[in-house]
């Protein structure tokens, strides 16, 4: 657990600190890395997560409409994010007004996600029986660079100095770790049952398919084909299988 732990939190910090020092970046490739690890967290959804959730002694509508939760959950952050997790960059304007406030509800927005995608790597035996969590780290990793990238550009433009940008940052970077940890000592305590904790990792699913699927989507302007994000878009989707069945 504290390599999860260790790799969760470095990844978020270092990606925010990158925006500080490269707030510029070209613009094809970041997007070319949002279709690849949006790619990657669809497709580790369908294949790990979906599979593990229907083979539990859950009813199997009660999970689809914890993934639906889930899924409309993830739309009402998205209100008080501006599609920070899904990789958007903040521009700063010339008559841009600092408002620390929007940043704030971003970052709380942000940290609730982030919260309830470190839980599921608690992984509990009864619910992950087939799997390590290895793949889903993997997703999650993946998402959260861009994803801290982002809000680091936010906090940069909204954020009175970059020494409180970069605490909020720090905030951010152990919301995952903090759930990771707090659901290891629910399960271990038996504070929480298998049946609850299929139920959160239902509704984080839901999360994962609405951030993914907007990432995929949004990538496309005008949803025109694009043979490079295609490209990387099945790549993304072969390296998840790949590891799926070989891990």
């Amino acid at each position: 657990m504290l390599i999860n732990i260790l790799a969760l939190f470095s990844i978020a910090f270092v990606a925010g600190l990158v925006a500080i020092y490269f707030p510029k970046i070209n613009g094809g490739n970041y997007k070319l890395l949002l279709v690849f690890a949006g790619s990657y967290l669809f497709s580790i959804t369908i294949i790990h997560i979906l599979p593990e959730l229907y083979s539990q002694s859950l009813n199997p509508g009660l999970i689809g409409i914890c993934v639906l939760i889930g899924f409309f959950i993830q739309q009402g952050l998205e209100f008080l994010s501006s599609g920070v997790e899904h990789g958007h960059i903040h521009v700063h304007e010339k008559n841009h007004q600092h408002k620390e406030s929007s940043a704030i509800l971003v970052l709380i927005a942000l940290c609730i996600h982030a919260f309830l995608e470190g839980g599921l790597l608690a992984h509990p035996r009864t619910v992950t029986h087939h799997h390590d969590s290895n793949t889903l780290l993997w997703g999650i990793v993946l998402h959260k660079a861009p994803e801290a990238f982002a809000l680091m550009s936010v906090l940069l433009c909204e954020v009175k100095t970059k020494t409180r940008a970069i605490f909020f940052l720090l905030i951010f970077a152990l919301a995952s770790p903090v759930g990771l940890s707090l659901s290891d000592y629910l399960l271990a305590n038996e504070l929480m049952s298998s049946q609850a904790f299929t139920i959160l990792f239902a509704i984080v699913s839901g999360n994962f398919l609405h951030i993914s699927t907007t990432i995929v989507f949004e990538s496309s302007a005008d949803h025109k084909f694009n043979s490079k994000k295609m490209g990387v878009a099945l790549l993304a989707t072969s390296i998840a299988i790949i590891a799926e069945i070989v891990l």
